[in-house]
């Protein structure tokens, strides 16, 4: 048998590709690097969306190369920014609404899989419409058995929390898509319910009517009275659809030169566009209508909003002075380059956000490539010696 002409070659292969590994795995961060840990009182949390799961349908190129990638990705990004929680806003799975519930389970066993050993974080998920479907095919009883799996969702899909003394709320915004779905009708209860709450715990005992009604009057939907919430002091809203942009349909700005705009047009839904047409125009929105936007953003008086459902970062605040964070897709099967957003939620109210990118999936396979491609010729160029 042949000896290596160097000794040391495979050795430098190995730290080659154990240095290769790290690089591609090390996130790159907006702003710098995060220092290790937030101050104290702090609440930090890893924001990720899309991920676009199989379960027990994922091919073996899923099971024994992306799963494994995306696992290192993970590990290294919360080992990196060190979060005191994750939170998904949707699509978790590529395909929930065709799953039957076990296989739901396999998805959430999949990501469990792949988070390993920080599986023990706090998580939160987010639905969205590739978890429960469109306008179309939205059903109320598939809705309950999924968020029946996600600890914190109510059967309508929209939950409440609070950590280290910061509230968040998670809305079901597929169904605020949807026209008169009666789902879309459970997550505005939903919220006119938290709106009267956080006014009857500000107001110190002062008269407060239901959200959407005046005294004497009926409420209705989309028709409400200004509340007493001062701009901002509601919770930290968590949706998968980001609300209406008023400015002629820029998601936001994109903080890196790779990031895509939405092509989406952002044409407020009119009451006469509703029915099977209204449902393809929400279908192709990919935003929340304009009503459905004012009524979040009123009712509720967000501290801030993240959202998802596109392919790049952005940093957008609406005309009342609300900040909306779209998170990038952590997947390769979307074009982008994959990422997510870390958050650092102050006691005082200030929110800091750092958006990270991953590697493109073209460079990790050019890569291993490499790797593979100096390895075979170092074999050969052995036996040649």
């Amino acid at each position: 048998m042949a000896a290596w002409p160097n000794p040391y070659l495979p050795l430098f292969l190995i730290a080659a590709l154990l240095a290769f590994e790290d690089w591609l795995s090390t996130p790159s961060c907006s702003g710098g690097s995060l220092g290790p840990d937030p101050a104290s009182g702090d609440l930090r949390a890893m924001m990720v969306a899309d991920l676009m799961l199989l379960g027990s349908d994922a091919t073996y190129a899923d099971r024994f190369f992306r799963d494994l990638l995306m696992s290192k990705l993970i590990t290294k990004s919360i080992q990196t920014t060190n979060p005191d929680m994750i939170i998904v806003l949707g699509d978790i799975s590529a395909k929930g609404s065709e799953q039957n519930e076990s296989k739901w389970i396999a998805v959430l066993e999949q990501f469990e899989g792949i988070l390993g050993q920080y599986s023990s974080l706090p998580l939160h998920i987010v639905l969205g419409d590739k978890d429960v479907g469109g306008c179309s095919s939205l059903d109320g009883k598939l809705v309950h058995r999924v968020a029946k799996h996600l600890p914190g969702l109510d059967s309508s899909g929209c939950g409440a929390f609070e950590i280290s003394n910061i509230s968040f709320m998670s809305l079901n915004s597929v169904a605020l898509l949807c026209g008169d779905n009666m789902l879309r009708f459970s997550v505005e209860k939903v919220m006119e319910m938290e709106s009267h709450r956080l006014q009857m715990k500000r107001s110190n005992g002062a008269e407060h009517y239901p959200l959407g009604s005046e005294k004497g009057q009926d409420s209705g939907a989309h028709s409400w009275r200004q509340n007493s919430m001062i701009s901002g002091s509601g919770p930290i809203i968590l949706l998968h659809i980001p609300l209406h942009k008023s400015d002629g349909g820029v998601i936001g700005v994109p903080m890196f030169p790779e990031g895509t705009f939405s092509d989406h047009p952002l044409t407020p839904l009119s009451s006469e566009q509703s029915g099977a047409d209204g449902t393809r125009l929400y279908d192709r929105l990919h935003t929340l209508p304009a009503n459905s936007t004012q009524y979040i953003l009123q009712a509720l008086k967000p501290r801030i909003i993240f959202s998802a459902h596109a392919s790049s970062f952005s940093d957008y605040t609406h005309a009342d002075g609300t900040r909306e964070i779209t998170v990038p897709a952590m997947t390769w099967k979307k074009n982008g380059v994959p990422g997510f957003v870390i958050a650092t939620f102050g006691q005082k109210g200030a929110v800091s956000v750092k958006c990270c990118l991953l590697a493109q999936e073209w460079y990790i396979m050019t890569g291993y490539s490499a790797f593979l491609f100096l390895t075979a010729l170092a074999v050969r160029w052995s036996h040649w010696m």
